[in-house]
């Protein structure tokens, strides 16, 4: 961290030009929006950068890089993305453009030779929390530049927000800093919003427009991610940066249009999905969903992937041909490593990377069937039934008597609720319904 800041601090003492790149999704376009808007207030030799989804797919692109060396960029902030972009580091190196990689997901064996590697997950990193989003990275950048020069430290503050939605959105555990992190942005969040993050409020069907986590994942996620799945991600980003309330209404409703356009895509591959599988008998027996369908718009492809591992609850992935090649989106049940089984089937993959529960990758037409038997080969040999048998966990029997202001009091404590912080479930016996039940 010391030397990407002392990096940073030369090209704003040299007027360098310094490029926020990040990945197309809610976490890259959130990290992106924190650092520039932070970075802005102070340094005019500024851009942002966010891939083409179709044109130059996930992570650092040679696209990108062509286009900073050709705009006389010297620096590069990489966030959410680039932890195994080898190739095209050394390619900027080759350009003379220096890299700060600010990324959250697993590093391969060798890391990046970037000017600065940010991980909290490489094998060396001390740093005592492990599972920031990649905004939260972006945060931490931020944080570091303020302590470093002294400055207020509630400059960094205004963002939470932000890091909030990243965490929500991104699924990553909401335990340690991410909990903190979460509370607090989501205080800001209901209080004093960014323009941005207001215009979607606004738009959404949240009637006390009081917002928990769950309400990020399904009303402001979408809406941000559906313009990198149906336009462009960068408009996401123009919202996120809004200085003005009405400029920012002007993109929520551009984003809310593309959202309707990404639902009726997801609908129908969705449909087209549970139909392949329910007329295969060979389909239905596996312990995997691999399908693949050329025309499927590669923008929703993560959606289905979701709806149908929550429908047949096993390991799924879904591919599309996108450029001349295959691009997929995997999804995980709970207890099975996706990560680890696509490891065992690199050798027909292009690239891949992600979580455990959530992956994406590239491949050739002709390894499509291949890799459909081999992940199902490893998927078989790696899982357990129970993993295949979706469950509700009870966290305790609970007496209706029990149950007054202070218990409420003492739950919304545990807020807020997310993965590895879940929600309790209780159980009460021996009740039965004497009329329709209100919520």
């Amino acid at each position: 961290m010391e030397k990407a800041i002392s990096r940073i601090i030369q090209a704003i003492g040299n007027k360098e030009k310094i490029l926020i790149y990040g990945d197309y999704d809610v976490d890259g376009t959130t990290a992106v929006a924190v650092v520039y808007s932070f970075f802005r207030e102070f340094h005019s030799q500024l851009e942002f950068y966010i891939p083409d989804r179709y044109a130059e797919g996930y992570g650092i692109s040679t696209q990108g890089i062509d286009y900073a060396a050709a705009n006389g960029f010297s620096l590069i902030i990489a966030l959410d993305c680039g932890i195994k972009a080898i190739d095209k580091i050394d390619y900027a190196n080759t350009k003379g453009i220096d890299f700060i990689i600010g990324d959250h997901h697993l590093p391969g064996e060798e890391l990046p030779k970037a000017f600065a590697v940010l991980d909290p997950k490489r094998v060396d990193c001390d740093y005592p929390y492990k599972e920031l989003s990649g905004c939260g990275i972006g945060f931490k950048i931020i944080q570091a530049f303020i302590l470093t020069n002294g400055m207020d430290i509630n400059a960094c503050y205004q963002f939470l927000d932000l890091v909030a939605v990243s965490i929500a959105s991104d699924i990553v555990p909401i335990t340690g800093e991410n909990r903190i992190l979460s509370h607090f942005g989501l205080i800001k969040l209901n209080t004093n919003p960014c323009v941005g993050l207001k215009a979607l409020i606004d738009l959404s069907n949240n009637r006390t427009k009081i917002f928990t986590v769950n309400d990020i994942v399904f009303q402001i996620g979408p809406r941000i991610n559906a313009a990198g799945r149906i336009d462009h991600a960068k408009d996401a980003v123009k919202l996120l940066i809004s200085k003005s309330l009405q400029e920012a209404k002007d993109f929520s409703s551009s984003i809310d249009d593309q959202n309707n356009v990404r639902k009726d895509f997801d609908l129908k591959i969705t449909e087209e999905a549970l139909a392949l599988i329910e007329e295969n008998v060979v389909l239905k027996s596996r312990k995997s969903t691999v399908l693949y369908k050329s025309d499927w718009h590669k923008g929703v492809i993560g959606i289905v992937a979701s709806r149908l591992t929550e429908k047949y609850y096993r390991p799924t992935i879904i591919l599309t041909e996108t450029n001349g090649h295959i691009a997929g989106s995997c999804r995980s049940v709970i207890g099975f490593d996706l990560y680890e089984a696509l490891n065992e089937c690199a050798d027909l993959l292009e690239q891949f990377g992600g979580h455990k529960y959530a992956a994406g990758l590239t491949m050739s037409l002709d390894n499509v069937s291949l890799f459909q038997d081999r992940f199902e080969e490893v998927v078989a040999r790696r899982i357990s039934p129970e993993m295949l048998t979706q469950e509700i966990q009870i966290d305790a029997k609970l007496h209706l008597k029990d149950i007054d202001a202070k218990f409420f009091r003492i739950l919304q404590q545990f807020e807020p609720f997310g993965p590895q912080n879940e929600s309790p479930i209780f159980l009460s016996k021996k009740v039965s319904s004497v009329g329709p039940a209100f919520l």
